[in-house]
């Protein structure tokens, strides 16, 4: 893998640096985008359109490694993803606190086994967020326990898909 550069503007690490050409700012290749929010038992995981104009919820994973590095490798090989955004935790004063450091670290295991750019999205309100869309479409609480980390995931990749789009 290449050089792992820090974007400045928005604090991620991707695979090479920020802005690359190949149409998808931060991610070289064209292709479907991997979003991920990581909890304490499950991962939640969201995918875009090959595009990256639109994130939609694909499930959960089982925390755990090796187990979700590996289930986050399938993923990336059975669905052609060239990009994975993690959800950085950070809190609303910007501070790094531990959920961000396993955030980081896990983004550093992905990179180590996958070929394609990992970078950290700052996941602020992101799952109030997923909570507020959850009740908007009528889901009662245990529908929303059960979809809320995938959505969380998918309003992660969202955002980067929208920060990251045309410039």
């Amino acid at each position: 893998m290449g050089h792992r550069g820090q974007d400045r503007g928005s604090g991620e690490r991707s695979g090479r640096g920020g802005r690359e050409p190949g149409g998808a700012a931060s991610g070289g290749r064209p292709g479907p985008a991997l979003g991920l929010d990581l909890g304490e038992a499950r991962i939640g995981v969201a995918i875009s359109d090959d595009a990256r104009r639109v994130a939609v919820p694909l499930g959960t994973i089982r925390a755990g490694a090796p187990g979700d590095l590996r289930a986050v490798a399938e993923l990336v090989a059975e669905r052609g993803v060239t990009l994975v955004v993690v959800g950085h935790p950070v809190s609303m004063s910007g501070a790094a606190g531990e959920a961000a450091r396993r955030a980081e670290r896990f983004a550093e295991a992905l990179r180590a086994v996958l070929d394609v750019p990992v970078v950290l999205r700052d996941e602020r309100l992101s799952t109030a967020e997923a909570e507020r869309a959850l009740r908007r479409a009528g889901a009662d609480a245990r529908a929303r326990r059960r979809s809320q980390d995938a959505s969380s995931a998918a309003v992660i990749l969202q955002a980067h898909l929208d920060a990251t789009r045309g410039g």
